[in-house]
């Protein structure tokens, strides 16, 4: 009987060699991809550090941010051309004896700055789109390690329900043959029918719930279906993270602070680029002019300069400024937002780790004693059999609570990891 109350989940022994946990928070490469490709699952067992590839393999997500900074290349390119020069050509009059044919080149010669300006923008927006890519590929990596504990937690779940039913159909028999003694009523064989029947509809929910979990884990690298049977991990390695205090000296330099710094920065030389378009640009014409007429070949000398009378790109700079204004608002924004997260993060970890080690300490193994007790008690005719089913009632929610808190702790570490990109 003692082997039936104590959970399956803590007795089996995982099947990962290493320390899962440790090896999920160890520094991602900064590298990006351009393409992503589907990953089929081919292993009965997945580890953390095999979803992890999976995923920085086969994420759209992760090769879009990629193609995005591949983009902002072409951009950084494209600013540092100069302007085109230009042929023209103009024939007067079409008759062979009087026409007069002209031909020049039109250099235009861009001043103001323009040219140091766009670049200077341009590769700040492309280190935004880097900077963007980090934000994506710490939130890809955070996710893939909550489903990933998500899906051991819930091979747990299962575990545990399937106790429970192996409990509730021992004491059906054990409620039987006391019945047919003569000692209970039948109506406590009711019960403990009505209690298997209960723990039964447990398992295929768990059941269902692990299927869910799975499904989620594998649309993070692109698969539509799973065909692994289990992930490998050792849930007894509780998360730490260090003191919230330490934690939010290390959000200025999280990726998604970052890109809303570049941003704001980027924003800022966009003033310049709209501000250099204030000084217009001149074109230096060069040519020769043919008069048939006359028989003779004239040079031709220009210079085009507009004149900024109406159009002194003021709106576009208005525009700049309030943008630079809004961005730096948008970071400022950010901050405070993932301070208020990394703080609640924090906070969620310290408490889900006190009270799992509360749990796993004192108050599972009473509650094990506590059902102990009952079931032998009711085999020698001391208790009834209510007092058995409120002391395994008692027990499978200690558990269950037991299991909620450790997907709490696992997804706070993973929420802390995201904001810090870690």
């Amino acid at each position: 009987m003692r082997k039936l109350v104590l959970p399956l989940w803590l007795a089996a022994a995982l099947s990962s060699p290493v320390c899962v946990f440790a090896q999920a928070y160890a520094p991602a490469p900064q590298i990006y991809q351009t393409t992503a490709t589907p990953v089929a699952d081919d292993v009965a067992t997945l580890t953390l550090d095999a979803a992890l590839a999976r995923a920085s393999a086969g994420s759209f997500s992760l090769s879009a941010a990629g193609l995005e900074v591949e983009a902002a290349d072409g951009a950084v390119m494209q600013a540092q051309v100069r302007p085109n020069p230009e042929f023209a050509t103009s024939v007067e009059d079409t008759r062979r004896d009087s026409r007069s044919t002209t031909a020049q080149f039109n250099i235009p010669v861009e001043l103001g700055g323009k040219r140091a300006a766009r670049m200077t923008a341009s590769e700040l927006g492309r280190d935004v789109a880097a900077a963007q890519l980090n934000t994506v590929r710490a939130q890809l990596r955070a996710d893939v390690i909550a489903a990933f504990f998500d899906v051991l937690i819930a091979q747990e779940r299962v575990k545990l329900s399937r106790a429970s039913a192996s409990l509730a159909a021992q004491g059906v028999r054990i409620a039987g043959r006391r019945v047919e003694a003569g000692k209970i009523s039948p109506v406590e064989e009711l019960k403990a029918r009505v209690e298997q029947a209960n723990a039964e509809l447990g398992v295929t929910e768990a059941q269902a719930a692990l299927e869910s979990a799975k499904y989620t884990l594998t649309a993070l690298w692109g698969a539509t279906t799973s065909s692994f049977t289990d992930v490998g991990g050792d849930l007894d390695a509780l998360p730490e993270r260090p003191a919230p205090a330490l934690l939010l000296q290390a959000l200025a330099e999280s990726p998604e602070m970052v890109a809303g710094r570049l941003e704001s920065d980027r924003r800022r030389a966009m003033i310049e680029v709209e501000r250099s378009k204030r000084y217009p640009d001149i074109t230096f014409s060069a040519g020769a002019k043919r008069n048939n007429e006359l028989g003779v070949t004239q040079a031709i000398v220009g210079v085009s300069i507009p004149l900024p009378v109406f159009d002194r790109n003021q709106g576009n700079l208005y525009e700049a400024l309030k943008r630079a204004d809004k961005a730096q608002d948008e970071y400022q924004a950010t901050q405070v937002r993932l301070a208020a997260d990394l703080r609640r993060a924090a906070n969620e970890l310290g408490v889900s780790r006190t009270s799992v080690q509360t749990l796993r300490s004192a108050i599972l193994p009473a509650a094990e004693q506590a059902f102990d007790a009952a079931s032998r008690g009711f085999e020698a005719g001391k208790f009834n059999f209510l007092e058995v089913l409120d002391a395994q009632r008692t027990l499978f929610q200690a558990r269950l609570r037991y299991l909620d808190l450790l997907a709490k702790t696992y997804q706070a570490a993973a929420n802390i990891d995201r904001i810090l990109g870690r």
